[in-house]
């Protein structure tokens, strides 16, 4: 009887855990690029009563194992990082990744401090840094030439970025946009500047001519579920998630990246609410074990009156 209300005990506690993914789920519902937890449950130890035997050699059969289980623990909680629907914003510094990867950002200007992120709603400040709503700067690929992070090529160029997978992540540097910069001996200031579907940042400059400044970057994990929410839509690679690896849009494991798009959160209101209304009664059902457990204990307690 005692175990009852441990057991009972141990599902409340665990089903207010559900509950409470549940609620961070409904709260981030328009939470750009919002990946939704789940929350797994498994048994717990099992105390065995008696144990079980195998067929005698008179003929009486086997008996199988008695054993009373001792509630309920969460196995695990996951991660669902299943792609969210595409929002369209018309804004040109908005990107959603359709497919796989993350935009990765750095806390410091040398672009060491990497975090990796799906929300693509990118600002420049006024120094012409790329960066994020945080203020992390974007990484990608730079091309110098002499003191500038530049090529003098025009559109189309052949940036030199890796065409596939590459594993050196200090390939990766925060993507400036210069305002102005020197070719040939000559100061030309920006007049304007876009970014393609594929991350690469072309500028027009008072000469007329666009040039290639660089290219968003791109990060994949084997096991993209083994990363860390850290706040802010970002998240920190672990030991289970794989080492990241850098590359470009477009490229297998990557994904593609839409500009003018905003990637939602994926998470499903109407399956949230059902498990809500689960959870709800599960809970009830667990303190009604409690309060029946506690009932037979005052029968039992009359007993001695």
């Amino acid at each position: 009887m005692i175990r009852s209300l441990y057991a009972g005990v141990s599902g409340m506690r665990n089903f207010q855990t559900k509950m409470d993914a549940i609620g961070n789920n409904i709260a981030n519902v328009n939470t750009t690029a919002f990946k939704s937890g789940r929350v797994r449950f498994q048994d717990m130890l099992s105390q065995t009563v008696a144990t079980a035997q195998a067929p005698t050699a008179n003929g009486l059969g086997g008996v199988n194992a008695q054993q009373i289980g001792l509630g309920v623990k969460v196995g695990a909680i996951d991660t669902i990082m299943t792609g969210g629907a595409l929002q369209p914003t018309n804004r040109g510094l908005d990107f959603a990744i359709e497919g796989e990867g993350f935009f990765a950002v750095s806390q410091d200007s040398a672009g060491v401090l990497k975090s990796y992120t799906r929300d693509g709603a990118f600002y420049t400040d006024y120094e012409g840094n790329l960066v994020n709503a945080g203020g992390l700067r974007v990484l990608g690929y730079i091309k110098p030439v002499g003191d500038d992070y530049l090529t003098t090529d025009v559109i189309p160029s052949n940036l030199e970025v890796p065409t596939g997978a590459a594993t050196d992540l200090d390939l990766l540097q925060p993507l400036t946009i210069p305002d102005p910069i020197t070719v040939g001996g000559l100061d030309l200031d920006l007049e304007s500047y876009t970014i393609d579907g594929t991350g690469k940042i072309i500028g027009v400059y008072s000469d007329g001519n666009a040039y290639l400044l660089g290219q968003v970057g791109m990060v994949s994990f084997s096991n993209p579920e083994g990363l860390q929410k850290t706040g802010s839509n970002n998240y920190a690679n672990t030991n289970n998630s794989g080492q990241p690896q850098a590359g470009t849009a477009g490229n297998s494991g990557y994904g593609v990246v839409r500009q003018g798009f905003l990637e939602m959160s994926n998470v499903d209101l109407a399956n949230e609410f059902t498990e809500m209304i689960v959870t709800s009664r599960a809970y009830q059902a667990n303190s009604r074990t409690i309060s029946t457990s506690d009932e037979m204990l005052q029968e039992l307690i009359n007993l001695k009156r």
